[in-house]
């Protein structure tokens, strides 16, 4: 196959008919660069100074990289940047203490617990909802982020934290969550003595004195807990060692950054497609005024929310909110009759899968009947990959689904969101694709 390289420094409720409208949306470089990729091959290597590095363009190659851990690990500058910034846990552990972490922590992100979530997020939503009136101007980005972070503190919490706690560990992850993409890019940014990297000290001393003091609450609570922290506490590896609380207190930030900003900017996304797209709005609006009315959605309305569902996948069809994944390999590999040397970065990315034309027609457009059956067994069922694949698949898919269901179809319900006159509206790849800025007028319907 080809390469290229390049001199780097650094149910069933339809449409009224097809959607021809593209998202009118300003990308970044990055995001142009990776999506011109696949003309270049399946493969195509880009140089980062003298360090190579693979950009895979097709399903079958990432699917390839991300089931082989022994051979594409997460090891290298990069990885140690982020283990340094955000912790071991799951979603930056080294395939060595991966397998051993997941078996600690699938048993509190069983199925059987998933009601007991959405029965919390719907408290959460309701809560946020009622602050809202005719006319106020809000920045989604903001007031989405404010709600999963929400929900994902009372879900790990929630027999432990209390309001203030709450609000203080909120305002202290999102300074540290924005200052950690920095440092694992930058990390020469850390070292100056600027206001941010102050705020950033400050915000991270208060974070773990706050965690590790709520899972010392966990530990004393033991059998009692039903939170998801507490049922981490509980849990145990095969050899029946469970977590240390500094295990824990990294488990907990990945946990907050997945049930935080990146529910938050699929959610953000896809309000943002109906905004500019009123015939799928309409038809949404059909379906939660039959199943919910003016409410907000509960457990038993998921099934039925088929539309919602599929807006929210298509939304993560186009602006995969974990843009871009890496690896590195281990040792020499062959991929696509491409030697691999050892050490090289890989680079797999959701969104140049997600928008190849020869896998989702006209991939720009925003169409969620794409996804009804029987198009869904379809080959591009299997490119679509937002949540990774293999052992290192998303933990939490089920949890953030159910939770963007959630809360889209209990917006649309109530809520008419409209952008504000003159804002535009654009894509931020940073450690989660996410707008800038979504500044929307409410008026109550």
């Amino acid at each position: 196959m080809n390469s290229l390289s390049f001199g780097f420094d650094a149910g069933c409720a339809r449409t009224a008919e097809p959607v021809r409208r593209k998202s009118t949306v300003a990308t970044d470089a990055g995001l142009r660069l990776l999506d011109s990729l696949p003309e270049y091959g399946d493969l195509v290597e880009l140089r980062f100074g003298r360090r190579p590095a693979f950009v895979l363009c097709h399903p079958d190659l990432a699917r390839q990289v991300l089931t082989d851990f022994r051979t594409y690990d997460r090891v290298g500058p990069v990885f140690d940047r982020l283990r340094l910034a955000m912790g071991a846990g799951l979603a930056t552990a080294c395939r060595e203490d991966h397998r051993r972490q997941r078996l600690i922590m699938q048993p509190a992100f069983r199925r059987q617990y998933l009601a007991g979530y959405v029965a919390l997020m719907r408290r959460e939503i309701v809560t946020m909802m009622s602050k809202w009136h005719d006319g106020r101007l809000l920045d989604m980005v903001e007031e989405m982020f404010s709600l999963t972070t929400g929900i994902a503190l009372r879900a790990l919490f929630s027999a432990q934290i209390d309001p203030a706690d709450a609000e203080e560990l909120r305002a202290a992850l999102d300074v540290f969550l924005r200052g950690t993409y920095t440092r694992a890019i930058l990390p020469i940014a850390a070292k100056l003595p600027v206001p941010a990297n102050l705020r950033y000290a400050r915000a991270l001393a208060s974070w773990r004195g706050q965690v590790q003091r709520l899972i010392g609450e966990s530990r004393r609570l033991g059998a009692d807990g039903d939170d998801l922290i507490s049922r981490l506490v509980r849990s145990s590896d095969d050899e029946e060692e469970g977590m240390s609380d500094r295990e824990l207190s990294d488990q907990v930030a990945l946990l907050l950054l997945a049930g935080g900003e990146t529910t938050s900017s699929a959610v953000v996304w896809a309000l943002h497609l109906l905004n500019s797209h009123p015939q799928v709005l309409e038809a949404l609006r059909g379906e939660t005024d039959a199943i919910l009315g003016r409410g907000a959605a509960a457990w038993e309305d998921l099934p039925r929310l088929e539309l919602t569902a599929r807006v929210i996948r298509e939304a993560l069809r186009l602006y995969p909110p974990a843009w871009a994944m890496l690896r590195t390999s281990v040792r020499e590999a062959r991929l696509a009759d491409r030697i691999i040397p050892a050490g090289s970065m890989l680079v797999f990315s959701p969104y140049v899968l997600h928008h190849r034309a020869d896998l989702f027609p006209e991939p720009e457009r925003f169409d969620p009947d794409r996804w009804l059956a029987p198009d869904r067994t379809m080959p591009q069922r299997a490119s679509f990959l937002p949540f990774g694949a293999g052992a290192a698949r998303c933990i939490g898919e089920d949890f953030g689904l159910a939770e963007a269901t959630l809360i889209l179809s209990s917006i649309a319900a109530r809520w008419n969101f409209k952008l504000e006159a003159g804002a535009t509206v654009s894509a931020q790849a940073r450690a989660v694709l996410a707008p800038k800025s979504f500044p929307v007028r409410l008026t109550e319907r």
